[in-house]
């Protein structure tokens, strides 16, 4: 049976590798991404098939939807792995970058999720994978922007499980700690122009001392092992409500057995080292 899947922020990272290892599984595979010169190596190959899609942009994603519906007239799973991470202290933060981060993170997967589930429905099957992050149970100093948008998905996530469960429609959450991509870096990037408190010194330390959110630590995992828990939980027929992948994840569903304060004493470490 041919089955299809939508897969957002596929210019790179976990994105990439998820299209990969859903056509390794045999499926029709649509990637997608704001700039479609990132997916030139994907034209043209069997069960790939190439759209541009910005999250942020309904015109956007009712187009796409809708050509899926009518070249395949099915949509078995929805991956919404497009993001990015907004770093800095909240403080620093302007509210326009706030509205940004939340409206491809939070707002984007939404649309997506409220575009496909129709036609889900309407057969009666499909699945949902939203790609969050360990952040959003482990929030660390200047990653409050990020880590609420994450956590915003992953409660959203939580709800719409429960709304559609009688439906054959299954919502999971795939949760990686840090991962060998780019991720770090452009989130870096985001602090370059900031208005910086200089009582934050500690804090912009971590970023640029050390791989303290991203993929360049001895902890994080390779993107196709988060592509293997996205391909798997819709291949699934009773899929994990939430995957943690790599061992930071793992440890982070433990999260709650530590005490706030000895979280706050940790961080104020590290950024008293990083200063």
């Amino acid at each position: 049976m041919e089955r299809t899947a939508v897969i957002t922020g596929c210019s790179s990272g976990i994105g990439r590798a998820a299209v990969e290892a859903f056509r390794e599984e045999g499926w029709t595979v649509y990637a997608t991404a704001r700039d479609t010169d990132d997916l030139a190596g994907f034209r043209g190959r069997d069960g790939c098939r190439v759209a541009e899609l910005d999250v942020t942009v309904a015109s956007d994603i009712d187009r796409v939807i809708e050509r899926v519906i009518d070249e395949t007239e099915r949509i078995d799973c929805l991956v919404n792995n497009a993001g990015y991470g907004q770093l800095g202290p909240v403080e620093d933060v302007p509210t326009e970058r706030v509205v940004r981060q939340y409206d491809v993170n939070v707002y984007g997967p939404l649309r997506l999720i409220r575009a496909v589930l129709p036609e889900m429905r309407r057969r009666g099957e499909g699945t949902v994978v939203n790609v969050t992050s360990v952040a959003a149970r482990v929030p660390f100093p200047g990653g409050g922007v990020y880590a609420g948008s994450k956590a915003a998905l992953s409660a959203t996530t939580e709800s719409v499980r429960a709304e559609v469960d009688t439906e054959g429609i299954d919502v999971v959450e795939v949760e990686p700690g840090p991962v060998e991509t780019a991720f770090d870096d452009r989130a870096t990037a985001e602090t370059a122009d900031l208005d910086r408190t200089a009582a934050y010194d500690g804090v912009y330390g971590l970023f640029e001392d050390a791989d303290a959110v991203g993929g360049g630590g001895p902890l994080a995992v390779p993107p196709e092992a988060v592509a293997a828990e996205i391909c798997e939980a819709a291949v699934s027929t009773d899929p994990a409500a939430r995957s943690p992948v790599g061992p930071v994840a793992r440890a982070a569903t433990f999260a709650g057995v530590l005490p706030q304060w000895a979280r706050a004493r940790l961080w104020g470490l590290l950024a008293r080292l990083a200063d």
